[in-house]
This record gives C-alpha cells, sequence and structure tokens, in this order.
C-alpha cells in the first residue's frame, strides 16, 4: 500500500501541471490519509487465520506476525499524527505575508509554495514515506538482508529528513554529522552480519538461532559459535548506535538540536520503535537466560580486554544491562546543565532508551508487557511535547512564519518559554502535564511505565538497576521542573502582539490533537484497562503462543 501510493506521488510531482496546481498541504493530507489507510489494511490482515503461527513472504526474506502488524498500525497512525503538525496557515496570513513584497505574481506564488527551500513541504512528505516503509519491513525482516536493506532504507530518509532544510546551516551540519556517523554504525552492522554469514553460511534469523541453540546445547565452543555470537554482538552495537543508547550517544544531542522541530519529531519516535523491536527479536530468538558465550582470552583479549583468566564468560545481555546503566546516569546528568531545550529533550531520550533497555534485558513476560507499555507512553508524550513546542513557536515568532520562514520559528532555548502561561495557559498547562509525566509523577501515565519497568527488575532480582533507576529518575525530575518554572515565571519585558497573534490561526486538528494527547496522558487511570489489556495479551502472545483469537 505505502509503496503503490509512493509510485504515484512520485509520478504526480514529476508532472510540472499537477506540481504547480496542487496546494502544497494537499501531499501532507494525503500522506496521512495514506498512513491511515496502511492501518487499517494492516489491522484487517489480524483477521488472515495463517498469521497465527508467523507467514512468511519472499522466500522467506520477511515474517508477518500478530506483533509486526500490531507494531505496524501504531507506527502508521504515529507518523499520521505527526504529519498534522506540519504548520498550515489561513489565507489572512500568506496574504499579508505578500503585502510588502512588490514582486508577488500569481503563478510565482505557486511555485514558491511548492518549491521554497524553507518550506519543503512536498519533499518531507515523500521522504516521511520511504522511512515509514523501511520501518515497516524492518519489523517483518527474517532474514539479515532484508533487514540491512530496510534499515538502510529507514535511516536514509531520516538524513535526508535532518538536510531538509537547505537554507539552513546547522541542520545541514545536523544531517551531515547524522549521515557520516550513522554510515559507521551501519558499517559495524554489515560487519556483524558479514562474521556471521562467514562462520555459518547462512543468514535466515531462525536457521540461525536454530544453529547457535544445537551449538551450545552440545557445549560446543568452537570458532564457528563464537564467530556467531561475536557477529551479533556487532550487531547490537550498530543497533544501539542508531537508537542513541550510551556510551555511543554523542551524536542525538547535536542532531535533535541542529534539526528544525518538525524534523526532531519523526528522528525521536519512528526509528526508535522499529529498531527497538528488531532488538527484541534477536533477543529473543537468541535466549539469551541460557546463553553464555566463552572466550578464549588469547583470541578475544584484544577486542574486549577483559579481565585476565584463561576463559572468559559473558552474556550477552550484560551488554544491554551496561548501556541502560549508562544511559540512565548520562542522559539524567547530562541534562541537568542544558539551557537548549531540544538539547534537554535529547538526554531526556537518552534516560528513557535506559528504561527500555532494561526492561529488554530482563526478557520475561512482565518485563514485555512493561516495554511494549513504555514505548506507547513514550511515543505519546513525546508527540505532544513536540506539538505543544511547535506550537509555542508559531505563536511567539509568528512573524518569521509570515515571512514563510519556519526554521526561525523554532523554540531552542528554554528561556524563551518565560512567561507563557500568563499569555498561552492552556498550551503551558499541557506542556507542564507532559513534562511531570516524562518525570514519573502519579498518577499520570509515565509514572505507570517507570513502574512496570521496576517491578519487572525487582521480580527478576535486578535490585541494583532498579535502586539507580529510581534515583535517575529522580533526579531528572528537577530538569523537568525547571522548564515549567520558567514556563509560570512572569516575565515583565515580554510585549504581546496582539495583531499578529490575530494573524495566526494554527491548524485546528493540531489544537485537537493537543488537547486530545494531554487529556489521554492525564485521566489514563480512569480507563487503563484498554492499553494494559493489549500489552498484556501481545506479551503472552509471544511467550506462550496463544491463538490470534484471543486477541480479536
Amino acid at each position: 500500500m505505502i509503496f503503490i501510493s509512493l509510485l504515484i506521488l512520485i509520478m504526480a510531482i514529476a508532472i510540472p501541471s499537477i506540481r504547480f496546481n496542487l496546494s502544497p498541504n494537499l501531499f501532507i493530507r494525503l500522506t496521512a490519509i495514506i498512513f491511515i489507510f496502511a492501518a487499517g489494511l494492516a489491522c484487517n490482515s489480524l483477521y488472515i487465520q495463517s498469521i497465527e503461527s508467523g507467514l512468511g513472504i519472499y522466500s522467506g526474506l520477511f515474517h508477518v506476525t500478530v506483533t509486526s502488524q500490531f507494531i505496524d498500525i501504531f507506527i502508521f497512525i504515529t507518523a499520521a499524527l505527526i504529519l498534522t503538525a506540519w504548520p498550515i496557515f489561513n489565507k489572512q496570513l500568506f496574504n499579508n505575508s505578500y503585502k510588502n513584497n512588490s514582486n508577488f505574481s500569481p503563478e510565482l506564488d505557486k511555485f514558491t509554495l511548492v518549491n521554497n527551500n524553507s518550506n519543503p513541504t512536498t519533499e518531507y512528505s515523500l521522504i516521511i514515506l520511504f522511512s515509514t516503509l523501511g520501518s515497516s519491513l524492518l519489523l517483518s525482516s527474517a532474514d539479515f538482508i532484508s533487514m540491512y536493506l530496510s534499515l538502510e532504507l529507514q535511516s536514509f530518509g531520516v538524513y535526508i529528513l535532518a538536510t531538509l532544510y537547505r537554507n539552513s546551516e546547522s541542520a545541514t551540519a545536523a544531517g551531515l554529522k547524522y549521515f557520516l556517523l550513522g554510515g559507521l554504525s551501519s558499517c559495524v552492522i554489515l560487519l556483524g552480519i558479514a562474521l556471521i554469514y562467514s562462520y555459518s553460511g547462512i543468514t535466515n534469523f531462525e536457521s540461525i538461532f536454530s544453529l547457535n541453540s544445537v551449538l551450545h546445547a552440545f557445549g560446543s565452543y568452537q570458532s564457528s559459535s563464537l564467530g556467531i555470537i561475536l557477529g551479533f554482538i556487532f550487531i547490537f552495537l550498530g543497533l544501539l548506535f542508531k537508537i542513541a543508547a550510551a556510551p555511543l550517544h554523542n551524536w542525538a544531542p547535536d542532531v535533535y538540536d541542529n534539526s528544525p522541530t518538525i524534523v526532531t519529531i519523526w528522528l525521536t519516535i519512528i526509528p526508535k520503535i522499529s529498531i527497538i523491536f528488531l532488538l527484541f527479536e534477536i533477543i529473543n530468538g537468541l535466549n539469551l537466560s541460557t546463553t553464555l558465550v566463552v572466550f578464549d582470552s588469547i583470541q578475544f583479549l584484544p577486542v574486549f580486554f577483559l579481565y585476565l583468566a584463561k576463559y572468559k564468560i559473558v552474556e550477552i545481555r550484560n551488554l544491554l544491562l551496561l548501556s541502560a546503566l549508562i544511559s540512565l546516569i548520562i542522559g539524567t546528568i547530562v541534562g541537568l546543565s542544558q539551557i537548549r531545550i531540544k538539547r534537554l529533550l535529547a538526554y531526556s531520550t537518552i534516560s528513557h532508551i535506559g528504561f527500555i533497555l532494561l526492561a529488554l534485558a530482563i526478557n520475561s513476560v512482565n518485563s514485555i508487557e512493561a516495554l511494549y507499555f513504555y514505548i506507547f507512553q513514550y511515543t505519546l508524550t513525546n508527540l505532544n511535547v513536540f506539538l505543544i513546542l511547535l506550537a509555542f513557536g508559531y505563536i511567539i515568532n509568528s512573524k518569521n512564519l509570515i515571512n514563510n520562514n519556519l526554521i526561525e520559528a523554532d523554540i531552542n532555548f528554554i528561556s524563551q518559554l518565560k512567561g507563557q502561561f500568563f499569555n498561552n495557559p492552556i498550551l503551558s498547562l499541557s506542556l507542564s502535564i507532559c513534562l511531570f509525566s516524562m518525570a514519573g509523577v502519579p498518577p499520570l501515565i509515565g509514572f505507570f511505565s517507570k513502574y512496570y519497568v521496576l517491578y519487572s527488575a525487582i521480580s527478576s532480582q535486578y535490585y541494583l538497576m532498579a535502586i539507580i533507576a529510581i534515583l535517575t529518575s529522580v533526579i531528572s525530575a528537577s530538569y523537568y521542573i525547571k522548564i515549567i518554572r520558567i514556563l509560570h515565571t512572569e516575565d515583565n519585558n515580554s510585549k504581546i502582539n496582539e495583531i499578529e497573534n490575530n494573524e495566526l490561526v494554527l491548524n485546528n486538528f493540531h489544537s485537537f490533537l493537543i488537547s486530545s494527547l494531554t487529556l489521554a496522558i492525564l485521566l489514563f487511570l480512569i480507563k487503563p484497562t484498554i492499553i494494559l489489556n493489549s500489552v498484556q495479551l501481545l506479551s503472552i502472545l509471544l511467550f506462550d503462543k496463544y491463538p490470534i483469537s484471543w486477541i480479536i
């Protein structure tokens, strides 16, 4: 569905008469409709009986399951909601932008709205389609070949998104840094795939998992087994880099901060969801609770620099726990000193990745249930926070919007939000609710997501990780409260330009979406059964293989 729609849109854009006569916002609306229709098709596929045990397609390159279809639905709906954040202005705003333009003409207006570098609406929707197609294929990948191609399709779309605003030097620098470091992580993943193939001669996930189980069942720790596990370690490192897990996180704050907010929304949500579930699929296949890797000190000491001994026993799960621990600490401590709001939210995202990796490493029914729920609330809260920041940018910097400069309309510093409660109380209260939820304040949805992760950690006797997670969560609340304090601090020097504010009319659906997401975060405790039952059934389905009829 997405692929066919993508081809049709590319053909439509290539025809000059269609490109110049259609409104640029029409492409955004069409793309959102495509995502909603694709989500409906994915939901309808759940009624196929053969999908209960998984359905292999394209000679086993992809494996469609109930879980992959549910995540596809979630990604498509989220992508459609993100597209609504693109600024859609009324005619009065555009008319005012041309009052002082002596060179304005209707023909030039059509060309400018479609091709203006500062408002690349058409390109934005097309690249999002490419990236979402890669994310959807990545969720169903059952082979290293399809996994790598899907991952690169998603990644290249994100690289281009980061550099979409060609007139912005900061956005270009962010995209270039993201491309170079992302290419490095892709090389590490490709190296891991090459190692696995060279030692096993196969690329199919299920075959490799079966081979690995047989080797360990007979206690075979020869070069073939060690090469396979070493290849998986390289793949894990590359995937952890792409989700900005510490200590492989250095690119994230710079890229998120220098990219326009409309692009940062996408970077913080969609790519992470698909890669996290790919990690979960590999972890579940390797069965890390019983898989131990024995390293010969002579062969592997230069690689891992482990403590001196003849043999080392290293569990791959420990890599995830170590990354979760560092992510929790760095995301909390470094975030305290940030004055730029998107850099602060980037370190907040790193801290949330620590909770997600902790749930992944535990790999029990309770932890996977907590993982599903945490990703749901993470997407919900982050989407709402960035939608509110975009709305604040439209209101505070409405003059730049009239001049059609979306880059300068972004909120960059926390200080720009000073006193906004007295000018925009509803938006300020919505942002405060989202920040309290991210801090884990009860009875908001963010509290319950952290509670479930900590409960699963304690149930599995990860007491030290649970204590560190609690401490970092309490400390991180301070930089969320800092933003709330600035919001509610009156700024006597700020003056509202009533004329400009009255000229700016936000997209109605944008406002409706902010209010709906805020109410969902605030009132989760009133009706939690829908979400909790869904994530519980999904986790049971993975471990106990109940039939799909239980869910439908």
